[in-house]
């Protein structure tokens, strides 16, 4: 996928997260685009490591930092101790105008993405994208239990009952997001 087509995509979702209630914040950018790219499988070509809080893609962070430059992002600063909200830059509606195709291809999974995290707190982004990181990793089968404690032992601070919720979303969200997938 091209840069600009990349922007597209993460600008509307920004915006979408936004329309819902998000805090749209670094985090909910990062997770959402790992949800789009790993359960969704829109060909965003980012790289992900299990971090501090969950997947993170130190790519995707270069790349929101250099968007911001182009004003394609723009940053809306909070009162300590809250970071900043990402919202849309003068340049974004460009951006949108150059992917056409790209964001008529990949609306809905923005929309689904958008839809199943705009009102969820960076925990809950955490506990969600961490269930996915470890339902791809394979390890654990498709065992419930077994998925929750292997969250739990990547994130101790997580608890398992929490855990176990979590992955029981995501399954939920697999099984929405075949349907869509099919259509």
């Amino acid at each position: 996928m091209k840069r600009i087509q990349r922007a597209a995509i993460l600008v509307t979702l920004a915006e979408n997260l936004r329309a819902r209630g998000s805090w749209c914040g670094e985090t909910h950018i990062q997770k959402g685009a790992y949800l789009l790219q790993e359960l969704l499988g829109v060909p965003l070509e980012l790289e992900y490591c299990l971090y501090k809080h969950g997947p993170f893609s130190f790519d995707l962070s270069d790349e929101l930092t250099s968007l911001r430059a182009d004003k394609i992002f723009d940053q809306e600063k909070q009162p300590y101790p809250y970071g900043p909200k990402l919202k849309p830059g003068e340049m974004a509606q460009k951006a949108r105008e150059l992917s056409p195709k790209t964001l008529a291809k990949y609306g809905q999974h923005v929309t689904f993405i958008a839809d199943n995290l705009g009102d969820n707190d960076v925990k809950a982004l955490e506990r969600l994208a961490t269930a996915l990181y470890v339902t791809r990793e394979g390890i654990s089968g498709d065992d419930i239990d077994a998925r929750a404690a292997r969250l739990h032992e990547f994130k101790p601070h997580v608890p398992l009952d929490e855990a176990r919720h979590a992955v029981e979303r995501l399954d939920k969200l697999r099984e929405e997001s075949e349907m869509l997938l099919a259509a």
